[in-house]
């Protein structure tokens, strides 16, 4: 599960990075960001047997596949944080591009060959993956921008303002693809335990990401971006637990949740 979450947090991370307006933010943040994400990607890479489908020999790539992508991952967030440092705003989005393409390539090859066999289940469990890695990615690059504001607090609101509408709006992708999900297990009659599962995982990874947005926005019509920082570090807690109850799920029914 440790280089799951990685793979997801790396690939939502980098894809928020691709989305953002880097141009109004300072180098150093980037640089900071790809340092950040080059622990995640070493993890990946040192963990990668520890994914679900590899341990099971069902997973669409090899092991050393997988490995070479979050290796290659690990190397472009390395050079990444030497372009940022030296304020190559190109070269550091060219490395954030090829973060996002490589650790997607991982995180996808890590699912079993059987979910590509039809194209609605190869539908279902990519969206999965990817609303996924967007919701943990973009929260957690969210909260790490707001606190970037105490160091540079004469920086523009509309980066923080993008990535806080974008963290709605993968809260509700998230919720459309689970509904998707849940409406496809038309024998699924969850025990007492698997009740409280879906609950915490509703509650916390879907319900309570958009609420902080809806408070974040209001917080930053008075440009107060500690506490809308704060309402986002709530968020990520938040985002964490739901996804991890939705990962302990999916484990038990072999089925996206």
């Amino acid at each position: 599960m440790i280089s799951q979450f990685a793979l997801r947090l790396l690939c939502g991370m980098s894809a928020t990075w691709c989305l953002m307006p880097r141009g109004d933010v300072t180098c150093g943040f980037f640089r900071i960001q790809m340092l950040v994400a080059l622990g995640f990607a070493v993890a990946a890479t040192l963990f990668a047997q520890s994914l679900p489908a590899v341990e099971a020999g069902t997973a669409a790539l090899s092991l050393m596949e997988i490995r070479i992508a979050a290796g290659l991952a690990a190397t472009m967030c390395y050079l990444g944080s030497i372009y940022w440092t030296l304020a190559r705003r190109r070269g550091g989005g060219i490395c954030a591009g090829l973060v996002c393409g490589l650790s997607t390539t991982a995180l996808l090859g890590s699912l079993p060959r059987s979910v590509y066999e039809s194209v609605q289940s190869a539908l279902l469990h990519i969206g999965s993956e990817l609303a996924s890695s967007w919701l943990i990615g973009g929260a957690f690059t969210a909260m790490l921008l707001g606190h970037w504001y105490l160091t540079a607090p004469m920086m523009k609101l509309r980066p923080l303002e993008i990535l806080n509408r974008a963290l709605g709006g993968a809260a509700i992708l998230r919720g459309v693809v689970a509904v998707a999900a849940l409406l496809q297990l038309s024998s699924f009659s969850p025990n007492d335990t698997q009740v409280i599962w879906l609950t915490m995982r509703w509650l916390c990874g879907i319900l309570a990401p958009v609420a902080a947005v809806v408070l974040v926005r209001s917080i930053l019509r008075y440009r107060n971006t500690q506490s809308a920082t704060g309402v986002l570090f709530a968020a990520v807690i938040l985002v964490f637990i739901g996804e991890t109850t939705a990962a302990v799920l999916s484990r038990d029914l072999h089925w996206p949740m």
